[in-house]
């Protein structure tokens, strides 16, 4: 069987690159590597964070690996929370504070202009050195309130294109179907099988 390390400590975004490589990818996480070190990740574009990632983790482990980056970009916001998505209410704090911001931020702003997307960034570097990149984007818009209980982040604000309910509110099969992160990984995936 096939291995990757998929560098990422978070491990919501390791669950669902397992289920999508399912049997035929064997995973490997950070820990399972014996890394626990924080990567990192002051890059000024989603590309730059997701090589950066997969560089370091290379450079010192000499193994092939994934990494991703994926940022929310909110029309009415010009693009904001982007690269800064993960720290958007600042150094510390969590999910629950950015989705807080981002609502506040949005608040008074109608629903037919809270367009937005997700757009993730998976860079591959095999063990040789080599690099790519695969990317994986979904539009939607942002709830002016969290619905649902499933997935992580911003999945309770935002609501693909398409769909009645939030990501929070599906499973993670459905999710997976039509996530940013889903459609990046299918393609590292088929690329990576072939290899």
């Amino acid at each position: 069987m096939k291995e990757i390390v998929f560098a990422t400590n978070n491990s919501h975004k390791l669950d669902e690159l397992r289920a999508i490589a399912g049997d035929g990818v064997r995973v490997i996480s950070l820990a399972e590597l014996g890394c626990h070190d924080d990567i990192p990740e002051d890059g000024e574009t989603l590309t730059d964070n997701a090589l950066a990632k997969a560089r370091w983790v290379h450079e010192r482990y000499g193994v092939a690996c994934l990494a991703d980056d994926t940022g929310l970009e909110v029309d009415a916001l010009e693009g904001a929370p982007g690269v800064h998505t993960a720290r958007y209410a600042g150094p510390g704090h969590d999910a629950a504070a950015n989705v807080e911001l981002l609502l506040h931020n949005l608040n008074g702003v109608e629903p037919d202009r809270r367009t937005a997307r997700f757009r993730t960034v998976m860079a591959y570097i095999a063990k040789d050195g080599t690099e790519r990149t695969f990317d994986g984007v979904v539009e939607g818009v942002i709830t002016g309130e969290r619905r649902g209980t499933d997935g992580f982040g911003y999945d309770p604000v935002f609501r693909p294109a398409g769909w009645t309910g939030t990501f929070a509110e599906a499973g993670p099969d459905a999710k997976n179907a039509v996530s940013h992160r889903g459609r990046a990984a299918r393609a590292f995936l088929q690329f990576f099988e072939q290899q």
